[in-house]
């Protein structure tokens, strides 16, 4: 049996407002490692699939049930001074965070076009602004914070794992999405050059489609179509490589963006 030696390693984990959502099953996999986790989510949603209120806690209480050491906080990423308290809220409760999941993420469909079709906007200042606030900004000042306290406490063992998209490289219709993603990779990269020197390594994660409850059955087809594999992802496909990605078998795999999507893209 492979030992990821993960026990009892503390976790950050942002986004995890959706229980079919990539942060849910992250969330779960490590917990199923014995890696102790605070899930940092926005204060308020507007979930579907029936289940209403805070909806990590949800998720939180879920894996408490399942014996997980787990707690939640409620924090806006757009918030410049959200990150020292996440890591704060994480020393309390389990102490020094060893593991930084940069999952959470703003989408709002956008355009160049003048005359959008409906339910797409034409991107403006604002559209652009609040993707690189949680997108871009967010993740940087994680990192940038996740660095500073290793070091502080002479530590030398860390991952940071930033989950992107397969069209980072630019796609219609959701072009702050993309930019922003396609920035975080590079912000990804750079981090992985100056944080190694610590012991730190930083990769990203690039899925393709992935049902986590935004797929209608004719999109289903017609997504499973772009894969050699036949089928859209699930959030245990992303979850398992995050999963490898914090371990000790991912000790010489650093800067790198994994495609998981099924062979939708391959490079």
């Amino acid at each position: 049996m492979i030992d990821p030696r993960l026990h009892d390693r503390v976790a950050v984990l942002t986004g995890a407002n959706n229980p079919l959502g990539i942060g849910a099953g992250i969330a779960r996999a490590l917990a199923r490692q014995g890696v102790k986790i605070v899930l940092a989510s926005l204060p308020e949603t507007h979930p579907t699939n029936g289940v209403t209120g805070m909806v990590t806690d949800h998720v939180r209480d879920a894996l408490r049930a399942d014996g997980a050491a787990v707690e939640s906080l409620a924090v806006d990423l757009a918030d410049t001074d959200s990150g020292p308290a996440i890591f704060d809220h994480a020393e309390k409760h389990f102490g020094p965070v060893e593991i930084l999941v940069n999952n959470a993420a703003h989408c709002v469909l956008d355009t160049f076009q003048p005359d959008p079709p409906r339910g797409i906007r034409t991107v403006d200042a604002a559209s652009l602004d609040a993707h690189h606030a949680v997108n871009t900004r967010a993740p940087a000042l994680l990192m940038a914070e996740f660095h500073r306290r290793h070091l502080h406490r002479k530590a030398t063992w860390g991952r940071i794992i930033n989950i992107s998209t397969d069209a980072a490289s630019g796609a219609a219709d959701q072009i702050s999405y993309w930019a922003t993603k396609n920035a975080l990779e590079s912000l990804s990269r750079s981090a992985a050059i100056e944080l190694g020197p610590a012991g730190i390594t930083v990769n990203i994660i690039a899925p393709g489609p992935v049902q986590t409850g935004w797929i209608s059955d004719d999109m289903n087809t017609r997504f499973a179509e772009f894969s050699p594999l036949g089928r859209v992802g699930r959030p245990d496909d992303i979850a398992d490589l995050a999963v490898f990605l914090a371990s000790h078998q991912a000790r010489w795999i650093t800067g790198q963006t994994i495609y998981a999507g099924g062979g939708k893209r391959m490079v």
